[in-house]
């Protein structure tokens, strides 16, 4: 999963064993339970500092009491291992907020 241009099987992106991801088409996707706005909105600020330095921007959705972010690499219409990299760091956000990955319906 080294060259960020070239797009994951199924199987990578399952071996990457992402807590609380889930793969939906061409994108990966994660809903965190915040339990209140103010975290939910730091974790956004967070997740956006983390996405430009990584110049990789999910879309991410705030609403009380959750946080909704979607990862995709547009540029080559699916996901890649920039995509992989931000989920984690993503999740890193989340856990030291004290913040878990919702269920996925």
């Amino acid at each position: 999963m080294t060259d960020p241009k070239r797009t994951l099987s199924p199987s990578e992106i399952f071996e990457a064993a992402l807590t609380g991801w889930r793969q939906d088409g061409e994108t990966i996707a994660a809903r965190f339970q915040t339990k209140s706005f103010v975290t939910g909105l730091e974790l956004v600020n967070r997740i956006g500092g983390s996405a430009e330095q990584a110049n990789h921007h999910p879309d991410i959705t705030l609403t009380y009491p959750e946080v909704s972010v979607t990862l995709s690499s547009h540029d080559v219409g699916g996901i890649t291992s920039r995509d992989i990299d931000l989920a984690r760091i993503v999740s890193e956000h989340a856990a030291a907020l004290g913040v878990t990955a919702a269920d996925h319906d």
